[in-house]
């Protein structure tokens, strides 16, 4: 069987379509100036071909990895702006566990300083740092409720 009567099955076998009709056509003007130049210039021919194929593979692929990376740098850029809720067990539950062992010095201290209201201004913080943690954790939580509170004063 002659070589060029393998390449056109060897095309439709590694996916070349209609899509593709511009490589089609330079493999059929390859073939064609085979016949006419003689098997002396096969391998430049061939060469020459596989060269637009390279050419087209790596074109295909960079377009891809660019689009990949603008996908990912997109994707980057959303999850910064929006704020993740990190509202797992295990954090809350640490965090409520290090509130209270460090509310026990803090109180001592509180107290032992100013008595009654260096203790209140002691649970004042605990209690702030516990509400800011919250607040992070579940970001729409206090906005819902100051939302429906502003709907209630519109009706």
């Amino acid at each position: 069987m002659p070589p060029e009567s393998r390449l056109p099955t060897l095309g439709r076998m590694t996916g070349m379509d209609a899509r593709d009709t511009d490589l089609k056509k330079e493999l059929d003007a390859t073939l064609q100036t085979r016949r006419e130049l003689g098997e002396e210039y096969e391998s430049a021919l061939v060469d020459s071909f596989l060269e637009k194929v390279d050419q087209r593979i790596d074109g295909t692929v960079e377009r891809r990895v660019r689009r990949q990376l603008a996908e990912q740098q997109m994707a980057a850029a959303r999850d910064s702006r929006t704020p993740r809720p990190t509202d797992s067990f295990g954090e809350r539950f640490g965090f409520g566990i290090v509130s209270l062992v460090l509310a026990v010095p803090l109180s001592a201290i509180g107290g032992g300083v100013s008595g009654l209201p260096g203790l209140l201004v002691a649970w004042a913080g605990i209690v702030g740092v516990n509400v800011v943690q919250v607040a992070r954790t579940n970001p729409g939580l206090f906005g819902r409720r100051r939302a429906e509170r502003d709907d209630a004063w519109e009706d």
